[in-house]
């Protein structure tokens, strides 16, 4: 090694080169930095992650649920929820709990929550007229046969949707059972409590 080598070798007290820290220069850490900076802002603009569109306008993974494609009871469900808010809801309420002087409430009626349906089936299908008592309290309605334009599985779906929501806890309603219900009572005139207290369940 010549003397200038030599001279620019740091060496310790043995005599050996010794290794020595230097600084990292500037210009690559704000090179780094700025690079990272970038990257995160193309992540952002690209993947989706952080971009409100993607997601809105569902605000969490339960609301998002409610919208995926369903299949077997849960599409039934769907289904009779659907048809009932645009055929039922008006009167009786989104809630089930009726309008005053207008539908009786659907929650809690035992109408309703019969062991059977084959009552709460000729309703819609005939129509109801006269007076009726649901949960102690009497009303005089003139409902029009709502369900006798609804296929039976449509229908089939709202008698369903009606007898498990709002705290009922009544079976469901089969299409087969609608149709059968249906040949029996079609063109029937509309009904009333008496005429309804004699059909077996």
């Amino acid at each position: 090694m010549n003397d200038e080598a030599r001279s620019n070798c740091p060496v310790g007290t043995g005599g050996e080169p010794e290794a020595t820290r230097s600084a990292v220069p500037m210009g690559i850490v704000v090179l780094t930095f700025a690079l990272l900076f970038l990257g995160g802002v193309y992540f952002d603009h690209h993947s989706g992650w952080f971009n409100a569109r993607v997601y809105s306008p569902y605000v969490s993974g339960e609301q998002l649920e409610l919208y995926q494609p369903k299949s077997g009871a849960a599409a039934a469900l769907a289904q009779g929820k659907k048809v009932y808010e645009t055929v039922c809801g008006i009167c009786h309420g989104p809630d089930g709990m009726g309008k005053p002087g207008q539908a009786p409430p659907l929650a809690g009626s035992e109408w309703v929550n019969a062991g059977g349906f084959h009552r709460l089936a000729q309703i819609p299908l005939d129509g109801l007229n006269g007076d009726l008592q649901v949960e102690g309290k009497d009303w005089n309605l003139n409902m029009a046969p709502m369900g006798a334009a609804l296929s039976d599985s449509d229908l089939a779906a709202v008698l369903t949707y009606i007898r498990s929501s709002w705290g009922n806890k009544a079976g469901p309603v089969s299409a087969d059972d609608v149709k059968a219900i249906r040949a029996v009572v079609a063109g029937h005139p509309a009904v009333n409590a008496g005429q309804l207290n004699s059909i077996p369940e």
